[in-house]
């Protein structure tokens, strides 16, 4: 992880300051470097250990910065991680053009890999991103999203990137398609027990912990999970109240809608369902022969439903 960081700074560099100055903000601001570390897990996995898997996990988490740098503008997000978002210090214009350099720089890196499988894994991750994104937006303040379309923004917006980084790391261990295959259901359903996870924590994290404030998907109306619940499985009022804070956006129901989720009993059921999906993500690498990183997959499949930020 340390080899990658050298990376992301030296690809970080540019002519110009204000990219410079951005990109090494929302670099340098913290975050848990998952996806890059499940690149280089996945390749250790299947025995790579060239330095191209440090340029590929670099690749990974520049296009996971790029989409943060837009979803904080889109969001009008204030706060990532405990600190101020780069849209705030920085402005929306910066913040936009600065992810398209990221984006534009993480496809230069991927040509010095020189394999047209992972242009093609890396191309429609981001593709199906962006899908992911425009989604989000379009269900945004509609009480009616149910958990399949739901876990269809999931699946796009955050669980599709850890699908390709574990895709990545198959690719440059040689590893069978079948096998190839196999990380890609571990990184899908990883990554959709991790964004599950980021959805109860909306309603129950330390703001000391998560960097996030309770309530700030409810305050810009986004219909996660425990909100869908609680609306199918509360009685008349709680649902009622549910779906005005949906539709309306804003904090000033959050107590009730609080209230509501601890009554239907919404967190645990969303929690089972990480564990679903981290158990499943497990049960698609069970066969791989052991080793350390395959040891690490597997606990870092627990750590995405256990963590608390």
């Amino acid at each position: 992880m340390r080899a990658v960081d050298e990376v992301i700074r030296r690809r970080l560099h540019s002519d110009v300051a204000l990219i410079n100055q951005v990109a090494e903000y929302i670099i340098g601001n913290g975050g848990k470097r998952l996806r890059p570390a499940l690149v280089l897990l996945s390749a250790g996995a299947f025995g790579h250990r060239g330095e191209q898997q440090h340029e590929l996990a670099a690749v990974v988490e520049f296009i996971h910065t790029a989409t943060l740098l837009h979803d904080d503008v889109v969001d009008e997000s204030a706060l990532r991680r405990g600190q101020p978002t780069a849209n705030t210090l920085f402005g929306n214009a910066a913040s936009v053009l600065v992810g398209d350099f990221l984006y534009s720089r993480a496809f230069q890196m991927m040509m010095g890999a020189n394999s047209l499988r992972v242009m093609e894994v890396m191309a429609d991750a981001t593709n199906t991103i962006a899908e992911g994104e425009v989604l989000q937006l379009l269900n945004c303040h509609d009480a009616d999203i149910d958990e399949t379309r739901y876990l269809q923004v999931i699946h796009y917006k955050t669980a599709k990137l850890f699908e390709a980084a574990t895709r990545l790391g198959a690719i440059l261990g040689n590893a069978t398609r079948a096998d190839e295959d196999a990380m890609a259901i571990y990184g899908m359903r990883l990554g959709t027990a991790f964004q599950l996870i980021d959805d109860v924590l909306d309603y129950s994290g330390d703001h000391a912990e998560t960097g996030k404030n309770v309530g700030d998907d409810l305050a810009e109306g986004k219909p996660t999970l425990p909100l869908i619940y609680a609306i199918q499985h509360g009685n008349a009022e709680q649902a009622g109240v549910v779906r005005k804070a949906i539709e309306e956006g804003g904090l000033d129901d959050l107590q009730e809608v609080m209230r509501a989720i601890r009554e239907t009993g919404a967190l645990d059921y969303v929690r089972q369902q990480a564990r679903r999906e981290a158990d499943i993500a497990c049960a698609a690498i069970s066969h791989l022969p052991p080793s350390n990183h395959k040891e690490s997959l597997l606990q870092l499949s627990d750590f995405a439903v256990t963590r608390s930020f």
